[in-house]
């Protein structure tokens, strides 16, 4: 049974608060198997939401209050909200859900039921079959949360997520949430939940999406602001340029360049000294391949770098094997390349680099994580899944 804290960040929500508590009240004991409380994350509202809130937990003891002395913005609210919910009230799982009704809170459940089947995140989405917003939306706002979700998808790498913005969301505590450093998230406005989820994700964390129906606002004001695309950019921005995954990934595209310079060139003075094409291509091959051991152990993988004679050896045997498979189709390539336009080197040079981006690169980038430096963990290997770095 695992214990879920709703976190609802209230500010000028006084006509609001009331109700939401009551229709949690209708739709909290429907849910089996988990216990669940809400907390309310009040930013010392001047129309005095805290006060409505204290009322209602006189009447209703799952229902906590967190008083800030001043509005911050969302992400800062959700983020006090957090670590009061796992420091204080021992949460499993926290939720983000709205309190103007535009969350439904009779598909809380539905959230919460993934638990039960494994699931560490879990999104509501807008955008899966079963999902929708709000019919009553403008053309200018549903073209800011479309367009808006579609670009976090592209920038943040991840294609498989529908809804990268959505503010409804259930995420385990332990293994997934605990690893994002709350204190220090890219934005404390709406474009939080964008780095939250990108640090979730590609953390590793097992995710579902559920779809939800977004409703529009019937009281109060909006919150939204309008420079929310560009706060998103700039959580992009950020979240990728500190993203170990890809910093490994484009030192490996560097390695990969350098050894690519040695390839060709070497490729092309021992044509020079009158070898066959495919001879001055295994060779050359064969010299990239250990200027790529030697900066992808020392620089791309020095977290994991070899230091021992005795494991170099062996591993740079393994390297070797593994990369057996360049060593076949690049020179197969070149020469097919060759045979088929002219033997020129502007044509060596096209299939080499066909070879090095479309076949050798992802091949490789996969065996060396796996094998060679077991920066990945692989289930059917014995080695379960991404680590968590």
């Amino acid at each position: 049974m695992a214990k879920v804290i709703i976190v609802i960040p209230t500010y000028n929500e006084r006509d609001n608060i009331g109700k939401m508590i009551e229709a949690l009240a209708v739709e909290l004991p429907k849910i089996e198997n988990h216990t669940v409380q809400l907390l309310v994350v009040d930013d010392t509202s001047p129309d005095k939401t805290y006060e409505v809130v204290r009322e209602k937990s006189k009447k209703y003891k799952w229902v906590n209050l967190l008083l800030n002395p001043k509005k911050e913005g969302l992400g800062k609210a959700y983020a006090e909200g957090f670590k009061y919910a796992i420091k204080k009230l021992n949460a499993d799982f926290v939720m983000e859900f709205d309190g103007d009704f535009q969350h439904r809170p009779d598909e809380i459940k539905k959230l919460i039921a993934k638990i039960d089947e494994g699931y560490e995140y879990i999104i509501g989405s807008r955008y899966i079959p079963g999902g929708s917003i709000p019919k009553e939306w403008g053309f200018n706002r549903k073209f800011l949360s479309v367009v808006g979700n579609l670009v976090a998808r592209v920038g943040l790498l991840l294609p498989k997520v529908h809804d990268l913005t959505t503010g409804f969301k259930l995420t385990k505590v332990k293994g997934v949430l605990d690893k994002v450093d709350l204190d220090h998230l890219y934005s404390n406005s709406f474009a939080y939940k964008v780095h939250i989820l990108a640090a979730c994700v590609w953390g590793g964390a097992k995710v579902a999406e559920v779809p939800i129906t977004f409703m529009a606002r019937t009281a109060g004001e909006s919150k939204i602001i309008k420079n929310e695309m560009i706060e998103t950019l700039k959580v992009i921005f950020l979240f990728q340029i500190h993203n170990p995954k890809l910093i490994r990934f484009a030192k490996f595209g560097i390695v990969g360049f350098v050894g690519f310079l040695v390839n060709y060139l070497g490729l092309e003075a021992l044509k020079v000294v009158g070898l066959s094409t495919y001879w001055a291509t295994l060779i050359a091959t064969e010299l990239a391949i250990i200027s790529n051991f030697t900066f992808n152990n020392v620089w791309t993988f020095k977290d994991k770098k070899i230091t021992k004679v005795s494991e170099i050896i062996p591993q740079f045997a393994k390297f070797n094997v593994s990369s057996l498979f360049a060593v076949i189709v690049q020179p197969l390539v070149v020469v097919g390349a060759t045979k088929l336009f002219s033997e020129t080197s502007l044509v060596r040079l096209g299939a080499l680099l066909f070879a090095l981006f479309v076949i050798i690169i992802p091949y490789n980038y996969a065996v060396y994580n796996i094998f060679i430096w077991n920066t990945w963990k692989i289930p059917f290997l014995g080695r379960g899944r991404f680590q968590k770095k």
